[in-house]
């Protein structure tokens, strides 16, 4: 299989490309570094079996360089600040909906069929009943991050359904897990390090969402990708629980060791803009098709502190 995979050097790219060489896949790998690391990605291609262009997504002549004899797209790469947008606010417009449309747009002319995208449960918007379904509608976000995502799956769908494409469209919990580089995780041990007296929380503490660990997304994508075949299919991934921001401030308060640390919050029901103080995703399609994850919300969340404490070096 010859797999192009925008934003491989990221996150979650870079766990997705551990398991696409390690079953013997060509990689090609498109990103233009903003928020990825070489080092997350090097050992695959220095051994050749990753191919990296640094490109960028924004830029249609550079998706179409990489376009040619691929086989199946994992279309990743995105703004991954979802508070930059209230900010700069074209930044999900350009970095979201037309970097899919430039991705789907190459495939057409390349004659590329099958794509993989990375959406996320922010496309539900406020007040989705808990649990939320797949079939829940009309999705109605409330962050330029998740109207991105949004018009990306509507852009999928077209390209399905007006050039015949096949599609998965993956719609996220919060994915956390070893080389994270931005979250509530993240953000907590940096703020300790700095501070190892007092931790700043936004909001009151009492957000609360479900969390996935890394390992087990990029599992359940290859595992949906080989069991479900409808021309296309979408599919919630997350956890079978949630863990509240005020929880998290404390599995981070006991894994770096600073228990004297108090934790202050900065009030009001929300982080920031566009932040949807509760979530949970119904993952029942998800273990219909025989995948199920290996943590929990609680056990992902002090997995990941254990990995970013290290990665940091505190």
């Amino acid at each position: 299989m010859r797999a192009l995979v925008t934003g491989g050097a990221g996150f979650i790219g870079s766990h997705l490309i551990d398991r696409l060489v390690s079953r013997g896949d060509q990689v090609t790998v498109l990103d233009n570094m903003s928020s990825g690391k070489l080092e997350f990605i090097q050992q695959h291609v220095d051994s050749g079996n990753v191919t990296l262009i640094n490109g960028d997504i924004t830029d249609f002549d550079d998706v179409k360089k990489v376009m040619k004899d691929i086989d199946c797209v994992y279309h990743l790469a995105a703004n991954p600040d979802i508070r930059l947008g209230t900010k700069i606010t074209d930044t999900d417009l350009k970095q979201g909906t037309i970097a899919t449309y430039n991705v789907l747009e190459s495939m057409r002319i390349f004659g590329v069929k099958r794509i993989v995208f990375a959406s996320s449960s922010v496309v539900y918007g406020e007040n989705a009943p808990m649990p939320t379904p797949e079939s829940h509608g009309p999705c109605m976000p409330i962050s330029l991050y998740g109207a991105s995502k949004q018009a990306g799956e509507g852009l999928i769908s077209s390209w399905v359904g007006t050039f015949g494409l096949q599609a998965w469209i993956f719609r996220f919990a919060n994915i956390i897990g070893e080389r994270g580089t931005h979250g509530v995780i993240f953000d907590f041990i940096h703020k300790l390090k700095a501070n190892p007296e007092c931790l700043e929380v936004l909001g009151n503490g009492l957000q609360e969402k479900s969390y996935m660990e890394v390992g087990d997304c990029v599992d359940g994508i290859l595992h949906i990708l080989d069991n479900s075949d409808e021309p296309l299919n979408l599919f919630n991934l997350g956890s079978h629980d949630t863990s509240s921001v005020r929880r998290i401030a404390e599995i981070v308060i006991e894994e770096t060791g600073y228990n004297d640390a108090s934790i202050e919050y900065t009030g009001g029901d929300r982080g920031w803009a566009g932040d949807i103080p509760k979530a949970m995703l119904s993952i029942d399609k998800m273990l219909s098709t025989g995948y199920d994850v290996r943590y929990n919300s609680e056990e992902a969340i002090r997995h990941t502190a254990k990995c970013l404490i290290n990665e940091i070096g505190l």
